[in-house]
């Protein structure tokens, strides 16, 4: 088994993201056998609303193949980009199954 995670808002999410998923699970792209996404909520970085509500948001990523969800607590997710992606990094480090 073979877990990558992107870190992502999906505001909202289209057909590069879903490349991009699919890439990652393609033999020779990625060859992940999942994918998790650890998603902004109701807030994108540095603050913005999010343009559709994070349930659509979730649903939409689901649909375009990843595997799990995971939202990024709101004071990370309104930091800067490094702020961002430190609070992605941590959460998936802490799910402890991606590579």
């Amino acid at each position: 088994m073979k877990v990558i995670g992107i870190a992502a808002e999906y505001n909202p999410f289209h057909s590069g993201h879903a490349h991009l998923i699919e890439r990652a699970k393609a033999p020779d792209g990625g060859a992940a056998t999942h994918v998790v996404a650890v998603m902004s909520g109701h807030f994108v970085q540095r603050g913005a609303p999010a343009v559709l509500p994070k349930a659509e948001r979730v649903k939409m990523a689901l649909a375009g193949g990843a595997d799990v969800v995971v939202e990024l607590p709101t004071p990370w997710a309104l930091s800067s980009a490094e702020g961002f992606a430190r609070g992605c990094v941590s959460l998936l480090e802490a799910l402890g199954c991606v590579e």
